[in-house]
C-alpha cells in the first residue's frame, strides 16, 4: 500500500484538484493523509466536503505546525503504507493510472520508485518539465547534481526514508532524498510522467537561502572538496548556456 501525503495550508485555490487526481486513480492500494497546518481559508472545508468520496482512505488532521518539513514528518508518523509519496497542495497525481503502473513495478527488495514530472502552472496548463534530467539508473553520485528528482515524482519505502531535517527550512527534501537513496536496495525507474508540479514553490521565492541550504547539505554528504567540483561544473554548464543564448541571433 502507498501513503499518498498531501501538505496543505490555506490552499482553498489548489486542494481540490490535487484531492481529485488522488480519488481519480484506478488503483485503490493507498491511504490518504492530509496535513493541514491550520488554515484560515476554506481549506478544511473542502477537505470535510470530499471526505466521504474517499469511502473511508482519507485521514486528516487540521492544527498548527513549525513549518512544512514538520507538517512532511507528522505525516511520515501517521503513515501506514509501504511506500510515502508526498503529493503537495496543487501537485497532482499524473493520470488515473499513474498508482497502477507504480505498483506493477514494485518488487519485495524495491526501496525507491521514481519518474518524471511535468510542470504546471497556477493554471494547471503545462510549461515544461523539471529542470533537472532524471537519470534512468538514480545512484547516490546523481545527488551531486543536485535534487535530480523531482521530489513529488519519488515515491520512498517508508522503512528506508527516516524524518526531514527540520533545521532546513528550504532544502530538506534535497537532504532527505540524498539520505534514502543511500540506503535504498532498488531504485526503479518509470520512463513516464507520474506528477504534475506547481512552479509555484517557496523554494523559487527564496532562492538564495535554498542554494546555501543546498551547499550545505552537499558537504555534509559528499565533503568539501566534492561540493566545490560540484557547483564549478554547474557554473561553467550555467555560462556556457549564457554564451550560447548570447550568439544566438535574434529572431525576426
Amino acid at each position: 500500500m502507498v501513503s499518498i501525503i498531501t501538505i496543505t495550508y490555506n490552499a482553498e485555490r489548489w486542494l481540490e484538484r490535487t484531492m481529485r487526481s488522488v480519488l481519480a486513480q484506478t488503483c485503490t492500494e493507498y491511504e490518504y493523509i492530509i496535513v493541514d497546518g491550520g488554515s484560515k481559508d476554506g481549506t478544511v472545508d473542502i477537505i470535510r466536503r470530499m471526505e466521504p468520496l474517499f469511502e473511508g482512505r482519507l485521514a486528516w488532521k487540521s492544527e498548527p505546525d513549525k513549518g512544512l518539513y514538520d507538517a512532511m514528518n507528522k505525516g511520515i508518523a501517521w503513515a501506514k503504507g509501504d511506500f510515502l509519496w508526498f503529493v503537495n497542495a496543487g501537485d497532482e497525481i499524473y493520470a488515473p493510472e499513474t498508482l497502477a503502473h507504480i505498483m506493477a513495478e514494485t518488487k519485495e527488495d524495491t526501496d525507491i520508485v521514481y519518474g518524471k514530472a511535468c510542470v504546471v502552472n497556477a493554471e494547471g496548463v503545462k510549461v515544461g518539465e523539471h529542470h533537472k534530467v532524471t537519470p534512468p539508473d538514480l545512484q547516490r553520485r546523481h545527488m551531486l547534481n543536485g535534487l535530480v528528482v523531482c521530489h513529488q515524482a519519488i515515491l520512498v519505502r517508508r522503512s528506508v526514508a527516516g524524518q526531514y531535517d527540520t533545521r532546513y527550512r528550504i532544502a530538506a527534501d534535497y537532504d532527505w532524498c540524498i539520505r534514502a537513496v543511500t540506503a535504498s536496495r532498488r531504485n526503479v525507474y518509470l520512463d513516464e510522467y507520474v506528477c504534475k508540479f506547481l512552479t509555484d514553490g517557496i523554494s523559487h521565492r527564496q532562492r538564495k537561502r535554498s542554494w546555501t541550504e543546498r551547499f550545505h547539505i552537499m558537504r555534509r554528504h559528499f565533503g568539501l572538496c566534492a561540493t566545490l567540483r560540484a557547483h564549478f561544473k554547474i557554473a561553467l554548464s550555467q555560462l556556457s548556456t549564457f554564451h550560447s543564448q548570447l550568439s544566438t541571433p535574434p529572431s525576426r
